[in-house]
């Protein structure tokens, strides 16, 4: 797959995922410190027009930065890959219904940034990892471990088998996210902006809370709420 952006195929590279590379002919010290990288381990590096790499990315110039990535895709994972592969007690995401690639790419960076230890969505209806989701994710799409499921209810059910508590965000819930204990293994499960939590998934959740709003908006991006939820659990396993 292709993904552009300087934080991208910077982090492509790093993970050993990168297969070659399109630049510029004119680079700046960014993306020459993207070519001496991506020479030392051996990606081919291409030097083409701007006008080319501004194709590839959709034509607008400022996504690419000047270069453009040939991606392996990520291994595939399971549910219980994630689970087992936890450093700790696991932290997990489950989108539910998000296919807009920013959101999904900005989750992915604070996923990552969190420590956490992966995210589960579905495979139907997804926004690809390229392109759009792999530039708002500043690289973290080439690290974080992504499990594809055919059913969310369905992963909440393993996810509860495995002694992960599932916690579902829902802006009408009386509960605070920071009244759960989230030291415990925890899966953050979120849903669409807008439509918010199907009702099978709001179901099977065992515990349902929300973001107290002190303003005037009513409901946080859902990127954003993601992060204040994972970055409480990780509040909580650093005081414990």
């Amino acid at each position: 797959m292709l993904i552009y952006g300087i934080n991208p195929v910077l982090e492509a590279i790093r993970a050993k995922r990168a297969t070659s590379i399109r630049v510029s002919p004119r680079a700046d010290d960014r993306l020459t410190k993207v070519v001496q990288l991506a020479e030392a381990q051996g990606v081919p590096v291409h030097r083409v027009s701007v006008d080319e790499l501004d194709r590839l990315a959709g034509g607008a110039r400022h996504k690419h930065q000047g270069v453009i990535g040939n991606v392996e895709e990520a291994g595939s994972y399971s549910v219980e890959d994630l689970v087992i592969g936890a450093k700790a007690a696991p932290l997990l995401v489950v989108l539910d219904s998000i296919e807009d690639p920013h959101n999904v790419g900005a989750i992915l960076r604070t996923v990552d940034a969190a420590g956490g230890d992966g995210v589960v969505r579905q495979s139907r209806h997804a926004a690809r990892l390229d392109g759009a989701a792999a530039k708002a994710s500043a690289g973290a799409v080439a690290h974080v471990k992504i499990a594809e499921v055919v059913n969310i209810a369905r992963a909440i059910d393993i996810l509860k088998d495995s002694g992960v508590w599932t916690v579902g965000l829902d802006g009408d819930a009386p509960k605070r996210y920071d009244e759960v204990d989230m030291t415990l293994p925890t899966a953050i499960i979120v849903g669409a902006e807008g439509t918010g939590l199907r009702r099978l998934v709001r179901e099977r959740c065992d515990w349902l809370v929300s973001i107290p709003m002190g303003g005037h908006v009513q409901s946080l991006n859902v990127s954003v709420a993601t992060g204040i939820a994972l970055f409480e659990a990780v509040r909580q396993r650093n005081k414990k």
